[in-house]
């Protein structure tokens, strides 16, 4: 049998992913109530605190859970959706936390859904005041995560939003201090996908540091991970996956 180099496994992997694991045919309101349930089994509840979006099939529209409700009471019909002023036009009123995913949404084009959790672990580790780092492979897709140093209050006005959008720059995740995890996808599976990790990876590295300290990954092997770990291939199986495990109520 011939050796073949590393590249010539990944490229394999690849195509057989993209052939095998299948795409979700979800509606926005659909899957966002799938991203609910998912973040509620992962642990990520704190009350009313956080929120979950998506855009509109219209310009300035956005999918989000009816203020009140608790992410594991998610359902389709449970959905709502807003203007950019967050005025209801379907459904019923969205957290007012949900303002400041706005101006992520205006800054970057690429950005499809947003997921903002206080789970305990992110939270945790941002009242520490320091930044998320590369130290596993199941962590490795979020290599380049965003840090806010500083706490800007309560996000329900726009100076928050540009304050938090600013930060995020082009990254995908960012770690907002003395608060939680944010997550902003190209699809709501991508952004469901990122949330989990990041509770995760901040709930090893607080283990680590407790241990003694922890081995960052090296930075080009890192990247090599993201870009393996970011294909839409996983991410929907990952997705479809965590979805079956948290079915409607």
């Amino acid at each position: 049998m011939n050796d073949r180099d590393k590249a010539y496994f990944m490229d394999r992997v690849s195509r057989e992913m993209e052939e095998d694991l299948g795409v979700l045919n979800l509606s926005p309101p659909e899957a966002l109530a799938a991203c609910c349930r998912i973040l509620a089994r992962e642990g990520h509840e704190s009350g009313l605190a956080g929120q979950v979006t998506a855009l509109g099939q219209q310009p300035n529209t956005w999918w989000t859970l009816k203020f009140g409700l608790g992410f594991e009471e998610a359902t389709t019909e449970r959905m709502v959706l807003v203007d950019e002023d967050l005025k209801p036009l379907s459904g019923g009123r969205a957290n007012p936390g949900v303002r400041f995913h706005v101006w992520i949404y205006r800054k970057r084009p690429d950005v499809k859904a947003i997921v903002h959790t206080h789970a305990p672990y992110a939270s945790a580790l941002a009242a520490t005041g320091k930044p998320l780092k590369t130290i596993h492979m199941d962590s490795a897709m979020l290599h380049g995560t965003a840090h806010l140093p500083e706490w800007p209050g309560v996000p329900v006005a726009d100076d928050e939003g540009r304050i938090i959008s600013g930060a995020l720059g082009s990254a995908k995740t960012i770690l907002l201090a003395n608060h939680g995890l944010l997550a902003a996808g190209s699809s709501i599976e991508e952004a469901t996908y990122l949330a989990v990790f990041l509770e995760r990876a901040a709930r090893m590295q607080i283990r680590a540091m407790a241990a003694g300290g922890f081995k960052e990954v090296k930075p080009e092997l890192a990247e090599e991970a993201r870009q393996f770990l970011l294909q839409p291939s996983i991410v929907r199986g990952t997705f479809a996956y965590w979805a079956r495990r948290s079915p409607p109520m």
